[in-house]
């Protein structure tokens, strides 16, 4: 992980813990990946089992999904771990 990513995270952490008091605690992933069954599927994956709502949606053109989750988390690391599994999708921007 280069040194930007690693600050991105460390800030992001410090920013969960200052928003969330308690955990576990609701969050709110959104990602763009190209419109590609494989690529949501594999994002999909990665929240199977863990009670999420995922709510998908493509773009006018269809080139690109908006994907969704909504999903109760432990702490910030496991947030972040999440950020880490699926950034490994190609073409993925998480927001």
């Amino acid at each position: 992980m280069d040194k930007k990513t690693t600050e991105f995270y460390i800030r992001l952490k410090e920013e969960l813990n200052s928003v969330n008091k308690v955990w576990p605690s609701k969050y709110l992933y959104k990602f763009i990946v190209p419109t590609d069954a494989e690529k949501i599927a594999s994002v999909e994956k990665a929240f199977d089992r863990m009670g999420a709502v995922i709510d998908t949606r493509q773009s006018k053109e269809g080139k690109f999904t908006s994907i969704s989750v909504d999903v109760v988390m432990p702490s910030a690391d496991e947030i972040i771990k999440k950020y880490q599994e699926v950034s490994t999708v190609e073409g993925i921007i998480s927001l």
